[in-house]
């Protein structure tokens, strides 16, 4: 069975004190394979408070969960649906940056970036998964199967989308700094992901339904709050909140580059 890479600390702050939060079997989740471990560990950082999984997993591990893709996160999935929930994304940013290049990380079915297309933007993908970069391709999109710390087009991009990519990278503090490289004077980062300081998040808690505690691709949990600060710390300026229509119990934040 394959184990996970351990943190030495809290993969934001870096603090060793730790609480352990709970324990959640994943083995219902679709992409999970029994080489993998069948339960993820939470914890809880005793300096800031992020709540985060006790390792990442291997590039081992990584392979055997890439090897298949959900369904909504294939190119092309649910096309028009989609077109209408990435038009109102594109909506919410427009106040903001209203054209230049548009680079959405882990694009997956690749709505957001076709439809930013539609208004003008010049779209540009990258993601883990090599069929949805060649299907992209194949649509004439820009697309590369790399690394976000392997891309180098520093102050290319007037709009980066990170939508539920996040709480997916072993360092999110790592992800956005690349991101802040990457985007022009007072560039737009629009960010999706769960908000476990939502009303809702608790409520899927008390009813022991949260979905969140078994995703296997998960490796953190943030709040409004913890991630309104991880942004500032990483040189961002949270300019707008809302909700999601993405996932359950999730939130949105439009954030501009300060410096």
């Amino acid at each position: 069975m394959l184990a996970r890479t351990l943190y030495e600390g809290c993969p934001l702050c870096g603090e060793k004190g730790i609480n352990s939060r709970l324990n959640a079997g994943c083995t219902h989740h679709p992409l999970y394979k029994p080489a993998i471990a069948p339960e993820i560990s939470w914890l809880e950082c005793a300096g800031c408070n992020h709540v985060y999984t006790d390792g990442y997993h291997t590039d081992e591990a990584l392979a055997i969960i890439f090897a298949d893709t959900n369904e909504n996160q294939k190119v092309g999935f649910a096309l028009e649906d989609q077109r209408n929930i990435s038009a109102r994304i594109v909506d919410k940013v427009l106040p903001y940056a209203d054209g230049g290049d548009w680079l959405d990380i882990g694009f997956g079915n690749g709505s957001l970036l076709f439809t930013a297309a539609e208004y003008g933007f010049v779209p540009v993908g990258i993601d883990l998964r090599r069929d949805n970069v060649e299907a992209m391709r194949n649509f004439g999109v820009e697309a590369h199967l790399v690394e976000l710390s392997q891309f180098a087009h520093p102050s290319r991009f007037s709009v980066i989308s990170m939508c539920d990519v996040l709480e997916h990278m072993p360092y999110p503090r790592a992800g956005l700094t690349a991101a802040h490289s990457l985007l022009e004077a007072e560039g737009v980062l629009f960010l999706s992901m769960p908000n476990m300081d939502s009303m809702a998040w608790k409520h899927l808690n008390s009813i022991q339904q949260n979905p969140y505690w078994g995703e296997l691709e998960h490796y953190h949990n943030f709040g409004k709050g913890r991630l309104y600060g991880l942004l500032a710390e990483s040189g961002f300026e949270p300019v707008r909140y809302g909700i999601s229509e993405r996932y359950r119990a999730c939130m949105e934040v439009i954030a501009r580059k300060k410096r």
